[in-house]
């Protein structure tokens, strides 16, 4: 999938919020549902990254603003979501993208480090989508959290990150039941092999055993965060209908 224009127009008229749109698969997603026609609220925590996310879309005419958020606050994130209906009126997505990774050995992991991961992952995807829920019960509207494949198979060094991603998967889960009837969907995409700024700065424990590693390598390449936004595009769609409490692996082939 290029970075190119997409001919679709799938979202037309629709509001969405992401969150993490400073760079990586959150940035990628606000970009394609612009392009699909979506008007965009884009948030993140860096202001000047979540600013050349915003300067990508006006050179292409895109309706993308941006508002600094720190989805771990509660006051904040819920004065995100009020701003995109003052903003925009509605709200229709709500995809939650932000979070951080942490790779360590885990009887080395601080509790402090493992609050932190826990805070911006899963207490995060918490408050955006308590505080989104009512307004999309009104507009029929649907949710999609980014998980992991770590929270499929076991990632080697990686127990904080990948807890947080399975506690998000259940969550999810249990989002799609109990307002399922009632109109909303919530899904999960779940990222593997993909190349972002995130997984590019991780750094790896010394003493690792590099050979573990091998578990989570695609069977071709990895591949760009433009992968992960065209399925999270899919999702936020009338093709995504039917699809309801799943996860999605977006991975090459890692875990199949």
């Amino acid at each position: 999938m290029s970075d190119a224009i997409s001919p679709l127009c799938r979202l037309e008229g629709r509001v969405a919020m992401v969150s993490g749109a400073a760079s990586g698969i959150g940035r990628a997603t606000t970009l394609r549902l612009a392009r699909e026609g979506a008007q965009v609220l884009a948030t993140d925590v860096m202001a000047e990254a979540l600013e050349e996310t915003a300067a990508l879309a006006k050179a292409e005419s895109l309706v993308v603003e941006t508002r600094v958020t720190d989805v771990a606050d509660e006051a904040d994130v819920e004065a995100s979501v009020a701003h995109a209906l003052e903003r925009f009126g509605k709200l229709d997505v709500q995809c939650n993208i932000a979070g951080v990774l942490l790779m360590a050995h885990t009887h080395e992991i601080t509790l402090a480090d493992w609050e932190r991961v826990l805070k911006i992952n899963l207490t995060g995807t918490f408050l955006a989508c308590r505080a989104a829920i009512p307004h999309l019960l009104e507009s029929g509207g649907c949710i999609v959290n980014t998980s992991s494949t770590s929270a499929i198979n076991g990632i080697p060094y990686g127990a904080c990150y990948g807890a947080t991603k399975g506690g998000v998967q259940a969550f999810t889960r249990a989002i799609a039941v109990e307002y399922g009837k009632l109109g909303l969907r919530a899904n999960c995409v779940c990222p593997g092999s993909i190349q972002t700024g995130m997984t590019s700065r991780a750094n790896m424990p010394e003493g690792m055993d590099r050979s573990l590693i091998q578990r989570i390598l695609p069977l071709d390449k990895p591949r760009g965060p433009e992968t992960v936004a065209g399925v999270i595009a899919m999702l936020c769609s009338e093709d995504g209908a039917h699809i309801n409490g799943e996860e999605i692996r977006v991975d090459g082939g890692t875990l199949a």
